[in-house]
């Protein structure tokens, strides 16, 4: 696609410059639009997303380049995109490579509000590792995010529990369960909910078995630790292939805090675009779900992005989903 988001020959701008023309004017500036979808500081100059909605839209930070028409793009003008392309926020999946200083002044420049944190060295530094020192740095990691999200004023992280080849399931469980017990102290003091992903890690689920699971390994887990700060972060995509979406998110209920979104096709077993021909999701039952439980909060995209007209494209695609 053609890039057509930044002038190349656009001046850089310094912190003082863009905190002194407001977020929606440099977004302006950035992407030649007539104006920024961001959220406005309020009075006293805090961030804050758009109010009234019950399905609030984001996309991952990894989603935004970091490099157009030959620009390198400071974290700032990443979530200006994001802004622009009509996203009411962003999760800030690249928590690892940002201060929770950074962050916060991302956010402030940009005028984008930041909904959640990621660090995906979870994949490779797991809780459930029967290594003691990987565990402790995937603690470590994670705390990162909760400094990250709580600075950039979010309200979670997403987390990958672990993987199941990491031993028997009781014992990888087990010791995923020790370790976030250890991160709860400050997640609870940070206002920060740890929330987990259902992913294709051989946990909670049987890769290997047939299509219609049911969710009841990843509520059993949640619930174990009786804590209003564990819940879930459902992937709706990522389970297709294995259980119907509308009976997980039933299944979840109240655990159901925050949405990962992607396209699927069963017929073909590969993601595919959000509502795009090949995407065999019944986004409609996934809908009528999400009514059922009375579900509020964000929904964000896990898919390829890029540019203004990419973003654009998949925001629109979200809206279609959940008929917004």
């Amino acid at each position: 696609m053609k890039n057509q988001s930044l002038d190349t020959n656009m001046p850089s701008l310094n912190r003082r410059a863009v905190l002194a023309m407001g977020a929606s004017s440099v977004a302006v500036m950035v992407s030649g639009a007539d104006a920024a979808h961001a959220a406005e500081p309020d009075k006293a100059g805090i961030i804050t997303p758009p109010t009234g909605k019950r399905i609030l839209l984001s996309c991952k930070l990894g989603m935004i380049p970091k490099k157009l028409n030959d620009k390198t793009l400071s974290a700032s003008e990443r979530l200006q995109l994001a802004g622009e392309a009509g996203f009411d926020g962003v999760d800030f999946d690249e928590a690892g490579d940002f201060t929770p200083e950074q962050a916060r002044d991302a956010v402030r420049e940009s005028g984008v509000f930041v909904h959640n944190a990621i660090n995906h060295a979870h994949w490779s530094q797991r809780l459930t590792s029967v290594k003691e020192e990987e565990r402790a740095q995937g603690r470590s990691n994670i705390e990162h995010c909760i400094r990250v999200s709580h600075a950039a004023g979010g309200s979670g992280v997403l987390i990958v529990v672990g993987r199941g080849a990491d031993g028997p399931t009781d014992e990888i469980e087990q010791r995923a369960r020790e370790e976030m017990q250890k991160l709860l102290p400050l997640a609870a003091a940070l206002g920060q909910m740890i929330l987990v992903e259902n992913v294709w890690n051989q946990m909670m689920y049987d890769h290997d078995g047939p299509p219609e699971q049911g969710a009841e390994r990843f509520v059993a887990f949640v619930d174990s630790f009786n804590s209003p700060w564990v819940g879930m972060y459902y992937d709706i995509g990522n389970h297709w292939k294995y259980g119907q979406p509308s009976e997980w998110i039933r299944a979840f209920g109240r655990r159901c805090v925050k949405l990962d979104v992607k396209g699927f096709s069963r017929a073909k077993n590969k993601f595919v675009d959000i509502t795009g021909e090949d995407d065999d999701l019944p986004w409609d039952q996934v809908r009528k779900a999400l009514a059922d439980i009375g579900f509020a909060g964000w929904a964000t995209a896990e898919v390829g992005g890029g540019d203004l007209k990419r973003l654009t494209q998949v925001r629109e695609q979200m809206q279609k989903a959940f008929g917004l």
